[in-house]
Formats: structure tokens, C-alpha cells, sequence
């Protein structure tokens, strides 16, 4: 998927979830979605630091 394409992707599947919730709604998922995001984010880099540590 071009980059683009994911980003209009990701914009219209934010549209959708926000609609017909409440602003506080909406924040309370944008801060889940966040913290799922971040929390990928050291998965991923734990693995890659730890594939280093048994490769080297």
C-alpha cells in the first residue's frame, strides 16, 4: 500500500469510529489507540534488540 493510501485509510477509519460518539468518547479511544500504538512500538523494538543481543 502506497503511503498515501494508507494515510486517507487511516483518516476514514478515524471518521468512522468517531461517529456518533461523544467528544469524550472520542478522547478516551484516541488515548487507547495511542497507548496501543506505543506499546507496539517497544514490542517491536525489544524484539529487535534482543535478536541483536543473540546475533552478536
Amino acid at each position: 500500500m502506497q503511503s498515501c493510501n494508507l494515510v486517507v485509510s487511516v483518516s476514514l477509519l478515524a471518521c468512522i469510529i468517531a461517529e456518533n460518539k461523544t467528544e469524550n468518547e472520542i478522547s478516551l479511544l484516541g488515548s487507547i489507540f495511542s497507548q496501543l500504538g506505543d506499546t507496539l512500538e517497544t514490542i517491536a523494538a525489544q524484539k529487535t534488540i534482543c535478536s541483536s543481543d543473540n546475533n552478536g
